[in-house]
């Protein structure tokens, strides 16, 4: 049989990837999207409700329908169900402000000194990176990551388990946007929920808990989750999307903490991206490493037996592993005897 023959598209490709990013925040920043929500059209009544050329818009609608966000039937281009969920200003699950968070200069520069951080082993920006002391990059991530949460939320809190109109004791470290916390709030009516943070980010918690009715149950610990006192006890503490950031000895100190903060028969609940053993699978899971080797001094993607093994040896009984479709993340839910 005749052998494949070597391609270079996939070198140019990922080369020329950076052109993928900016043409999406250029869709986005025209708001490319939203006007199609209503009905198909073309790239003259695009262009007018974009406020820009129809030369313009007609290039960057056909690059969004080669990357597959639009589709094109003669002249008309239409959303996909994925870019009327997320690129779509009417929708409640809009993406598009994740870009202030996303592309930030502050995380992309980890990004153009990948090389160094690779010889380095962790970020060649600074000594800590993203977890530096109460870093301000942590408020632009609360304000902008919250639409993308409200899935995961809901699909984590349904782990919980239990009769609902039992009083719960829950505690968020750091809670950032506070989502996690606050749905639990929203279907636990006799929930009370204490969200562990940094003070400037804990404003936007408190924020997002008002909106949602349940800041009457939402009460805000100010601090760190390495040096603050949680209180207690609890039925659950959640550690979401926490541990990616650090290594695994420093994982396990607050893991120790979550076993001492908890009731006999109480749970932490981990959120993450975790690859298969691997640690090439799933993608989107295991690509995460590259994330924290860019960003973090020591943070990585763990596998569910690194969280098994840290969660014994912090004297929990047993966890268990739950993915999360469709999400990108997994769950694991640690059990304290």
């Amino acid at each position: 049989m005749p052998s494949t023959c070597p391609s270079p598209g996939l070198f140019f490709d990922t080369i020329n990837a950076f052109q993928r990013t900016q043409a999406l925040r250029a869709a986005i920043e025209i708001d490319l999207f939203t006007p199609l929500a209503a009905e198909p059209r073309g790239a003259g009544e695009l262009a007018s409700a974009c406020g820009a050329s129809e030369r313009g818009v007609r290039i960057i609608a056909d690059y969004m329908t080669i990357l597959g966000f639009l589709t094109k039937s003669g002249e008309r281009y239409e959303l996909t169900p994925d870019s009327a969920m997320f690129l779509s200003r009417h929708s409640p699950a809009y993406l598009g402000g994740t870009l202030e968070f996303l592309l930030t200069p502050s995380l992309t520069e980890c990004f153009t000194q990948l090389t160094s951080a690779v010889r380095r082993g962790g970020t060649a920006v600074s000594d800590e990176g993203t977890v530096s002391h109460d870093n301000p990059i942590w408020v632009d991530f609360a304000r902008a990551m919250a639409p993308l949460m409200h899935l995961p939320a809901q699909l984590l809190v349904g782990l919980i388990g239990g009769d609902r109109s039992q009083p719960l004791r829950v505690l968020d470290i750091a809670a950032g946007h506070g989502l996690f916390g606050i749905t639990v709030a929203q279907q636990f009516p006799r929930a009370q929920v204490t969200a562990l943070d940094w003070q400037n980010v804990l404003r936007v918690a408190h924020e997002n808990a008002i909106r949602a009715g349940v800041h009457d149950r939402h009460h805000l610990k100010p601090g760190s989750a390495f040096d603050t006192d949680w209180g207690g006890p609890y039925d659950v503490v959640l550690l979401t999307n926490f541990f990616h950031h650090f290594d695994l000895g420093t994982c396990e100190q607050i893991a120790r903490r979550a076993h001492a903060a908890l009731v006999p028969g109480g749970r932490a609940i981990t959120l993450e991206f975790i690859p298969a053993e691997d640690r090439v699978s799933p993608p989107n899971s295991a690509a995460f490493a590259l994330t924290m080797l860019a960003t973090t001094a020591h943070g990585d993607a763990y596998t569910f037996r690194e969280y098994d093994q840290l969660f014994t040896a912090a004297g929990f009984s047993r966890s268990e592993f739950h993915p999360l479709p469709p999400t990108m993340q997994q769950a694991v839910i640690s059990y304290r005897d």
